[in-house]
């Protein structure tokens, strides 16, 4: 473990730290602060996404971001109490590519107690593949994540090279080594009547094609 200021860093790739930055991380982020963390595509930053003040201070941190962060899951079941409704071609990409690296936008509760910023009244959601980030997510309930870098930099690809960009803006740092996979998730757009690439990257618009059939591209 590495101490910097509050800053804490834990190398997970041993079984002792990895025991003790997650429980770190799941403390942290129930006392509102931020983690970083690996996934299966690149290192996240992240905050409850319950907790408004979290997901603010996680959009400064990266510099005042304005999009609205995803939100990453630690289960499929958690997706049902995040939406008004579940299309045939949402479930269907969830139970060919989750946990993996598939981003859905989908119709959000409009009961749900957060502030992700402006949706309009949808929300993108994923279950990464990484054991780490599962073990937190499942405790701590959903996230919201984004790149792990300063907005202009590179997306880092360890959490010490998050740290050296995020610095004391986040508690803990969880380090996995380099992520198997630093290309992003593919986020796919299930709101309308088609489902519709938004993104293409980890999954290619073949593969999601091959599962929903018609896949409406950008032009």
């Amino acid at each position: 473990m590495t101490d910097l200021l509050a800053v804490r860093l834990f190398d997970c790739r041993t079984i002792a730290e990895r025991d003790r930055g997650i429980r770190a991380a799941i403390d942290a982020i129930g006392s509102g602060d931020l983690v970083v963390l690996p996934t299966d595509t690149v290192y996240g930053i992240g905050a409850d996404a319950f907790k408004p003040w979290s997901v603010t201070n996680l959009l400064n941190a990266r510099g005042g971001q304005q999009v609205a962060p995803p939100v990453l899951v630690g289960s499929r079941h958690t997706l049902d109490g995040l939406v008004t409704r579940m299309p045939p071609a949402a479930r269907d990409l969830v139970e060919a590519f989750w946990p993996g690296a598939l981003t859905i936008i989908v119709e959000q509760s409009p009961t749900l107690q957060w502030e992700l910023g402006d949706t309009g009244g949808t929300v993108a959601v994923r279950m990464p593949l990484h054991p780490v980030a599962l073990e937190v997510l499942r405790a701590t309930g959903p996230m919201a994540v984004t790149t792990a870098n300063a907005t202009g930099n590179p997306a880092p690809a360890t959490a010490t090279e998050a740290r050296e960009q995020l610095s004391y803006k986040v508690s803990v740092y969880l380090e996995a080594g380099q992520c198997p996979s630093p290309v992003p998730s593919t986020i796919v757009d299930v709101t309308g009547e088609r489902p519709k690439l938004i993104r293409a990257g980890a999954i290619t618009a073949e593969q999601v094609r091959e599962v929903v059939g018609l896949l409406e591209e950008p032009s």
